[in-house]
């Protein structure tokens, strides 16, 4: 498993409050970047929210932010919160995500 895979299984554990399913299988992670610096590995994480009104945005980046940071090797990670392109269930969560949100 590279190091990207392993930062995502490391956030797969954050769920959404309200929905109590994973932030990886809505499909709310748009991208992993892991960079070598002179301190170690940093992940730049690139994460949406399934609204713009989401109550539990700080929630949800701090637990992502978390999340990564347990991930061995990692010694910095960065949450950038992005709208483009907007987040679709139909599109971005896993199939068992749509069941459970009775997407069929």
């Amino acid at each position: 498993m590279d190091i990207k895979e392993e930062v995502l299984e490391s956030i797969r554990t954050v769920e959404d409050p309200e929905m109590k399913i994973s932030v990886v299988d809505l499909g709310l992670i748009y991208d992993i970047r892991v960079e070598e610096t002179e301190n170690g590995k940093h992940a730049e994480i690139d994460l949406t929210l399934t609204s713009p009104g989401c109550p539990a945005a700080p929630e949800i980046m701090a637990a992502v932010h978390r999340a990564g940071l347990e991930t061995k090797e990692i010694e910095s990670v960065h949450v950038n919160l992005v709208w483009s392109p907007r987040w679709d269930p139909k599109i971005h969560a896993s199939e068992d995500a749509q069941f459970e949100l009775g997407i069929f």
